[in-house]
Parts: C-alpha cells; structure tokens; sequence
C-alpha cells in the first residue's frame, strides 16, 4: 500500500472515466494509504476498495432505463432523480453484490464529502462499516433539485461538490505528501458560475448559506485547478484526466459514450502506469 493521497472527482455520468481509471488501478494491484471523494466519485471510490472489478462501471450503466434508478418518474414520486433505495440497497444487496468484508478489510481510511446546509461547509465522513455508513455516500451524491436532503446526525447535507468539489487541500491537511487525483474534466475546462442560483434562493430559503456557497462554487473550484496544477509542477500530484473535452452531462443514458469514457479513462491510465508508480516510488 503507497502511502499517498487518492481523489476522486464527482461528475454524474462522467464518472466512467473514474471507472476506467479505477480498474486499471485494481489490474496493478494499486492501493493508498488514504481515498477522499465526492459525489459520484464515493460510489466509485467504495467499489474500487471492495476490489471488484468492473462494478463501478457495471453500476452506473447497468440500470439505465429503470425508471427506479434514474427518471424523472423517479423525481416526482420520491424526490430523487437517481432512486436512492435502488442505488444505495437494491442494488448492492441483491442486484450487484457489495464485497461487505472486502471493504473492511481495506487498512486505509475513505473519506467522503458532503455540505452541511445549515453552514454551507464541506464536512469530511470517514467510511467504515458500508452497511450502517451508505448514507453519507448518499449524501455526498445528493445533487440540489434533484435530490431530497439527506438527514445525518441530526443535520441536513447535500452534495460534498458544492463546499468541496476536489478534496486536495484536505488531503493534504491530513498529512497526504502525495496525491493522486482522478478528474472528470479535460485541462482547458473552468467551471462558469451556476445559473441555477435564483432558483435555489427559492427552494432552499432556509438554507442561505448553502446557496451562497453554490454561487462561489466556480471560483472555489477553479483556484482549486490552479492549486493541483501547482502541486503538479512541484511534483507533489499526479494528476489523471481524459484528453479532450466530455459530452457528457450529469444524466447520460447513450451506453456507448458512456462505454468509450470508460475505455478512454483505463487507456489513459495504462498508458501512464509507469509514470504513476516512478512518482510513487520516488
């Protein structure tokens, strides 16, 4: 086990990337010592330390076109776009089998963020027993709009991308000297402020402070590209992105893009294994 950092970006749909990147790592018998991830990123972080090939891929494309894992059919009934009963226990106790005792044998630490709606902060879950912990990877993936709060402890969270979108600076605040991180975006991408706010003003009046974090989203998250970039030259990250722009939103239901974003992130990682493991060897 290298001890190192190991982010892992959300997106939606653009996290078959992640899972080509992540089969790759397992091909290798890659493991670090410490994995942070946000939305989309926490499911694919989970089944990447269950060592289970091919299920972070298996598990975002599978189900599409069951109205009970992501449809709008879906939204109106439940609140949720993407089923978080179907997600986050039909499919992992019957449909796809979780590794339960794989992922605790895991010696690391898993870290997943989520925002606190009262603070508009990113609060940092340590993953332990999946079984009584899934609902903080439900949080972290709890898009606003699409997603109903999800209650932890006694308060609200929604996405961790909102406070937090690439968990470098507390990583690094953990004592991480390197990092990996595993983007969904090319290198010329900047996130443009989200034209969403009036709306959420609206909907989550009680919870300003969530809003206003959402409006400075973009600069947070693109001093946060400026930072990894630093660190790269500095020879302190590694970093692991598809080469040219995604045409992939958040909801992608074509299975071949999705398929091709997935041989596009295991390429690009073969290609760059040797490069990786000088930089963790070194």
């Amino acid at each position: 086990m290298y001890s190192a950092g190991l982010i892992f970006e959300g997106g939606g749909m653009r996290g078959a990337y992640t899972a080509g990147v992540i089969d790759a790592f397992l091909d290798n018998h890659l493991e670090f010592s410490r994995c942070y991830a946000v939305s989309v990123g926490s499911c694919n972080a989970v089944s990447y330390l269950s060592k289970q090939r091919g299920r972070a891929y298996r598990v975002l494309t599978d189900y599409i076109g069951e109205r009970r894992y992501c449809s709008f059919w879906n939204l109106l009934t439940t609140g949720n776009l993407f089923g978080s009963e179907m997600i986050y226990h039909t499919i992992p106790e019957l449909l796809d089998p979780f590794d339960y005792e794989e992922y605790a044998r895991y010696e690391g630490k898993c870290i997943v963020v989520a925002t606190n709606c009262e603070t508009g902060e990113a609060e940092y879950f340590h993953l332990k027993d999946l079984r009584v912990d899934i609902e903080m990877v439900n949080a972290s993936c709890s898009l606003p709009i699409f997603a109903k709060i999800v209650p932890i402890a006694g308060k609200k969270y929604l996405d961790g991308g909102l406070a937090d979108s690439i968990p470098i600076q507390k990583s690094i605040a953990d004592g991480n000297l390197k990092n990996i991180v595993i983007l969904t975006q090319d290198s010329t991408y900047r996130k443009k402020p989200a034209k969403s706010v009036p709306l959420l003003r609206i909907i989550y009046r009680k919870y300003p402070k969530m809003v206003a974090s959402v409006a400075a989203r973009n600069i947070r998250y693109n001093d946060t590209l400026d930072f990894i970039a630093k660190e790269e030259a500095k020879g302190r990250a590694f970093v692991l992105r598809p080469k040219i722009p995604v045409k992939i939103g958040i909801v992608e239901t074509n299975k071949k893009k999705l398929a091709a974003l997935y041989d596009d992130g295991f390429r690009d990682t073969m290609e760059r294994m040797d490069d990786l493991i000088a930089f963790l060897e070194k």
